[in-house]
């Protein structure tokens, strides 16, 4: 193969190089910053997207999202967000925008419209045999870059005959798509809280079933929840809570920011229930634990505030200090007094929105990278399989890894892996003419003995 440098961005010509040293999978905010690294790094690659870069961004969320993080934190180190204040929240649109810039910006080789259909190490040499709808590709190594939203989950509770209009937040876009009716809006996290309060305020009927959750403050003393989880050094932390393999986050940045709190959510008229469990005869079962969810989302907020204050004292900062912040306010009585089912047809019910997550779908990646659950099997997003890899994961190697810049961070570990892969087999194909270890010539790039 003819690794010497990057491939030239898509000039029109549709036919795909019938070799390439990494192949990147997904042109979203993974498959950009991968490039961008690669590049760096003078590694040819190509990127492949099904649909258009950034598409995620623009049709599978709704038409009222905002980004969670403020544009001075949501974005990548090489360019800031056009047309939106740093301390504001950029449109899903604003984004999409941004990332596709960012691609031409970096000159990024991607092709548009093309999907992988089958990915197969090679017989007896290295790489992999890649089947595309472009036709077949042949490379040494692959990158799946396709994030976590690719299958969205809805669980089995509710069967379709139940006369229920069912669909999942990613096929939600605004209150006038839902039928007539009271609606059961299903999970606590960013997505969830955003979709209920906006059905609300349409002047729907809401009931909100709660998860598990971690509620920090959108902003404290004058700072963004994001600059707290900064200088509190809480983005490094390497694995969930409690061991826990995900922990939803109950922020939003919708309506200039605020933090979520389930309170003002009872206030406004929204009715909280617990976990949905089950459904039979026309009764939506809900677990006793609606009180118990509250109470240890409100214990990592007041968390938060308590670590915060400590950082300002101990380092003599000046910050306004906000007491009432510390004040939390009377429950609800949903909450002192929750439902355990739902009578859907007397509470007016007509439609469910499954706020559940999404599922890995990596159906097309036939090596030995995944775990018996179809999970990737992975260390900082490098696979069991050698040469494969794996990018934009949550808690892909902190907790930063599902925001903007922390999948950018990871890019670049990936990329000097992949580099520090090329330097050994470079050497071992030149043992007459040995060269420096290769840790020694990509040290410099920080490839070796640096956490980024």
């Amino acid at each position: 193969m003819d690794t010497s440098s990057a491939l030239p961005p898509h000039g029109g010509d549709d036919r795909l190089p019938t070799t390439i040293e990494v192949l990147v999978v997904g042109a979203g905010q993974a498959g950009v910053a991968m490039s961008e690294h690669l590049s760096a790094q003078g590694i040819a690659h190509l990127v492949v997207e099904r649909d258009r870069i950034a598409e995620r961004w623009r049709t599978g969320r709704w038409d009222s999202l905002v980004a969670n993080g403020p544009a001075w934190h949501d974005r990548f180190p090489g360019l800031e967000l056009p047309g939106v204040h740093p301390d504001g929240f950029a449109t899903k649109d604003q984004m999409a925008d941004y990332f596709e810039a960012y691609a031409a910006r970096i000159a990024a080789p991607v092709r548009t419209g093309v999907e992988v259909l089958r990915v197969r190490r090679l017989e007896g040499r290295a790489g992999f045999a890649v089947e595309t709808t472009a036709g077949p590709v042949e490379a040494r190594y692959v990158v799946a870059a396709t994030g976590p939203f690719q299958r969205p989950v809805i669980p089995a509770i509710v069967p379709s005959t139940a006369g229920i209009e069912q669909l999942h937040s990613a096929a939600y876009r605004n209150p006038e798509q839902l039928p007539a009716g009271g609606v059961l809006v299903v999970g606590a996290g960013s997505s969830g809280v955003q979709i209920a309060a906006e059905l609300r305020r349409a002047g729907r009927d809401v009931h909100l079933s709660v998860g598990p959750h971690d509620r920090p403050p959108r902003s404290y003393r004058g700072r963004d929840f994001v600059w707290w989880l900064g200088v509190l050094d809480k983005w490094d932390a390497a694995t969930p809570p409690a061991g826990a393999k995900h922990v939803t986050i109950a922020v939003s940045g919708a309506g200039g920011g605020r933090t979520v709190d389930f309170r003002e959510l009872a206030a406004s008229g929204i009715t909280l229930v617990g976990r949905t469990t089950s459904y039979a005869d026309g009764l939506l079962h809900v677990a006793d634990d609606l009180r118990a969810t509250i109470d240890r989302g409100d214990a990592s907020y007041l968390s938060i505030l308590r670590e915060a204050d400590a950082y300002v004292e101990r380092n003599g900062i000046d910050l306004p200090p906000e007491p009432e912040a510390h004040v939390l306010g009377d429950e609800p009585a949903c909450v002192t007094h929750p439902a355990r089912e739902l009578d859907l047809a007397a509470e007016g019910i007509a439609s469910i929105v499954w706020a559940t997550g999404y599922g890995a779908d990596y159906s097309w990646l036939q090596v030995d990278a995944l775990d018996d659950a179809g999970r990737p099997a992975h260390r900082r997003g490098v696979s069991t399989e050698p040469g494969i890899y794996f990018l934009g994961l949550p808690w892909q190697s902190r907790r930063g890894s599902s925001f903007v810049w922390g999948v950018w961070h990871d890019a670049r570990h990936v990329a000097d892996h992949i580099a520090i892969q090329r330097a050994y087999l470079a050497y071992a194909s030149d043992a007459d003419h040995p060269a420096a270890p290769p840790h020694a010539s990509l040290a410099g790039a920080g490839a070796i003995g640096t956490e980024h």
